[in-house]
C-alpha cells in the first residue's frame, strides 16, 4: 500500500481555506499514485484555534467530512481526514455513535475508496499542559481498527503517543500499521521523534506520525512527518515546511519481522 502523508500548512480559525487546500492536497496525492493519504491533527480549525473550535464544530454527517468521502469516491483513494473537531450532539441529531450527548471531539475519519466510512476514532488522551484541549474537547472511548488494502490499520492521535498501552491493544486487535495524525509543536521535537519510533519498535508496526505545519499565536507546529517501518527504521520523513511524504507499507513485512524477532510472543 502506497502511503501519502501531508504535512499541511495550516492557518489557524481559516476553516475554508484549509479544508480546500486539504482537499487539493488529496487529489495532488492521488494522482501521484497513493492508495491512502492521510491528514494531520485538526487541519480544519489549528489546533491552537481554541476559540474557533465551537464555530468550526459540525456532524460526522456534516458537509465537512462529506467532502472528503466524496474526494476519496472521485479519486477512487482512501483517505484519513484527519482530525476535525465533531460537535457531538450534531452528530447524535444525525444518527452516529457518541460518546456523549453533548460537547465536541477531536475525531478521526477514515474513508475508502468509494467514499465509504471505515473507521471514526476520537482522541482518547487530551492534552493539558499549556493546552485547552482537555476543556473544550470530550475524550474517546474506542479504538477502533479497519482494513485497507489488505493492511489492518489503527488511529491514534498525537498525545496518544505517550501512552504505549493503547498502542499494544491495537497490535492486539492486529494492526499492521498505525497513523498518527498530530499537532506537535516546536519545543519537543526530540519527544516526537523518539515516541514515534519507540512506538514502533516496541510493536514490531508501522508508524505513520503525521504532523501539520504552520504557526498561531506564537506556537509552532515542528513538521517532521515520518513514516517508521517495524524496525523502527525510518522510510521517509520531512521538514517543517508543508509537504507530503510517501512510504510504501507491506504487511507481510510485518509478519516476517514478528516472526524473526521473538518480541511480541515473549511477554509475560
Amino acid at each position: 500500500m502506497r502511503l501519502a502523508c501531508v504535512q499541511l500548512g495550516v492557518e489557524g480559525g481559516a476553516v475554508e481555506e484549509n479544508v480546500a487546500a486539504a482537499v487539493e492536497a488529496v487529489r495532488g496525492a492521488a494522482a501521484d499514485g497513493a492508495d491512502l493519504v492521510v491528514l494531520p491533527e485538526l487541519f480544519d480549525v489549528g489546533y491552537f484555534a481554541f476559540d474557533s473550535y465551537a464555530r468550526a464544530a459540525e456532524s460526522l454527517a456534516g458537509d465537512r467530512l462529506s467532502r472528503f468521502a466524496a474526494v476519496a469516491a472521485e479519486e477512487g483513494v482512501n483517505v484519513l481526514a484527519g482530525t476535525v473537531v465533531e460537535d457531538l450532539a450534531a452528530s447524535a441529531a444525525d444518527g452516529v455513535d457518541v460518546p456523549a450527548d453533548e460537547g465536541l471531539a477531536n475525531t478521526a475519519a477514515l474513508f475508502d475508496r468509494s467514499g465509504e466510512r471505515r473507521l471514526v476514532y476520537r482522541k482518547r488522551h487530551l492534552f493539558g499542559y499549556g493546552s485547552e484541549e482537555t476543556a473544550r474537547m470530550v475524550p474517546g472511548e474506542r479504538e477502533p481498527v479497519a482494513e485497507i488494502e489488505g493492511v489492518r490499520v489503527g488511529v491514534t492521535t498525537c498525545y496518544d503517543l505517550r501512552f504505549p498501552e493503547q498502542f499494544r491493544r491495537m497490535v492486539e486487535a492486529g494492526v499492521d500499521c498505525v497513523l498518527v495524525p498530530s499537532a506537535w509543536p516546536y519545543p519537543r521535537v526530540e519527544h516526537w521523534r523518539t515516541l514515534g519510533r519507540a512506538r514502533a519498535i516496541e510493536n514490531l508496526a508501522y508508524v505513520a506520525a503525521v504532523n501539520g505545519s504552520g504557526a498561531f499565536d506564537g506556537d509552532a507546529l515542528c513538521g517532521r512527518t515520518t513514516v517508521y517501518d517495524p524496525w523502527g527504521t525510518t522510510l521517509a520523513s520531512a521538514g517543517d515546511e508543508p509537504t507530503t511524504v510517501t512510504a510504501e507499507v507491506d504487511p507481510s513485512r510485518v509478519a516476517a519481522v514478528r516472526e524473526e524477532f521473538p518480541a511480541l510472543r515473549d511477554r509475560r
